[in-house]
């Protein structure tokens, strides 16, 4: 159970990538405007604030691949920390993000999903 719980950790993380490259690198591209439905206007007075939440992000990202880099070195200890700790987070995050803006749901499930799996697995793994 442990190496899906890795998996989905690992799933998760590349993602929060993937939205750090949008947030703090293409935030005023075309395509990352639609996907987060703003406008040229909006992504240019933003760009500063969404340029800081991506490497919030990015900071999940990497905590969550340093787990998983640990449990793979026999760390399980500290694996199971840093995959909870960056993994949670990244549930929380989505949890605001849904109690805060309900008309975000896809995006908060999207963002929330994979590392919800991974901290439940993992939790069932060490009981």
């Amino acid at each position: 159970m442990t190496a899906v719980a890795l998996v989905f950790a690992g799933l998760a993380a590349a993602l929060h990538v993937y939205i750090w490259v949008m947030e703090s690198l293409t935030w005023t591209s075309p395509r990352t405007r639609a996907t987060f439905g703003i406008t040229a206007e909006q992504a240019e007075a933003t760009k500063e604030m969404a340029y800081n939440q991506g490497f919030y992000n990015l900071f999940l990202a990497i905590v969550t691949f340093a787990g998983v880099g640990a449990h793979l070195a026999d760390e399980e200890t500290v694996g199971t920390t840093l995959v909870l700790t960056g993994a949670g987070s990244m549930v929380a995050a989505g949890l605001v993000l849904l109690l805060s803006s309900p008309d975000k749901a896809r995006a908060a499930i999207t963002q929330l999903a994979f590392p919800a799996v991974a901290v439940v697995l993992l939790v069932i793994d060490r009981l």
